[in-house]
């Protein structure tokens, strides 16, 4: 797999998904730009790490549901970097900004969660691509069954959001291909050190008992690391000729059939 990328640029980098992301791009000697909301401590805490990798970077906050601040961020990046080759879109509000069910949602936390996924990416995307030279590389990350099914009501904003983002990533790529520039999207299953860290503990454990179980075929939940390696497969050089896709990184979790019960469906029990 060959990076030859310079420069990069991850949304919501400085913790979780983010983080595992950025330290994989550093380990290819790529200089990260870490943007945050709040916790300007755990960005740091990232640079330092991209840093002890070779490499090099700078935070910044920004708040990717404003889109003047998303305008800032790429002024920074290009008075920092000069030019962009690797855009993460992976930034998203705290859960308690969305996080509401269908039947209740206020249209506050709704456009929470649209502005900070199809709008920020819309912004984000037409303002990476003043900075890309030919051949740069965009991914959303988003998740994937939050837009296929509905049983997890409080995620209906989120969603919707998702799914539009999606939408988008397919748009965005067919506008850039003449440039060789790649729009694609990953969808982590249930990761260790992401939303489910937001979420209360009871709801927590029962996560990590049902992947374990073997809901998620591989049995165990993914990590941050496991996404950061998705993601530079779309980044390599040999990942050129993919554009417009999404692809689950999340342990054959999208391959379990709901309507079958789990103990049908794990291996062991089948017949010899």
């Amino acid at each position: 797999m060959t990076l030859t990328a310079r420069h990069a640029l991850v949304t919501g980098g400085s913790r979780g998904i983010g983080r595992g992301i950025a330290l994989k791009l550093a380990d290819h000697g790529i200089h990260i730009a870490i943007s945050y909301l709040k916790d300007e401590a755990a960005a740091k805490a990232t640079l330092e790490q991209v840093r002890a990798r070779g490499a090099d970077g700078f935070t910044v906050q920004a708040d990717v549901c404003q889109p003047q601040q998303i305008e800032r961020l790429f002024t920074r990046v290009r008075d920092e970097f000069g030019t962009l080759d690797i855009f993460v879109n992976n930034a998203r509000g705290e859960i308690g900004t969305f996080y509401e069910p269908a039947m209740s949602i206020g249209l506050d936390k709704f456009d929470a969660a649209m502005n900070s996924q199809a709008r920020a990416f819309l912004v984000a995307v037409r303002a990476a691509e003043k900075l890309m030279p030919d051949g740069g590389r965009i991914i959303a990350i988003t998740y994937a069954p939050g837009g296929r099914f509905g049983g997890w009501q409080p995620w209906v904003a989120m969603g919707a959001a998702k799914s539009a983002l999606e939408t988008l990533v397919r748009y965005f790529a067919v506008a850039l291909a003449p440039r060789g520039i790649t729009v694609n999207a990953v969808s982590p299953g249930w990761v260790d050190d992401s939303v489910l860290k937001t979420l209360p503990e009871p709801v927590v454990q029962m996560i990590r008992d049902h992947h374990h179980s073997g809901w998620t075929p591989m049995r165990r939940l993914g990590t941050p690391a496991d996404i950061g390696n998705a993601v530079a497969l779309f980044c390599s050089k040999e990942a050129g000729w993919i554009t417009g896709q999404l692809v689950a990184a999340d342990g054959g979790m999208g391959l379990m059939d709901a309507a079958i019960p789990l103990a049908i469906q794990q291996p062991e029990l089948q017949p010899a």
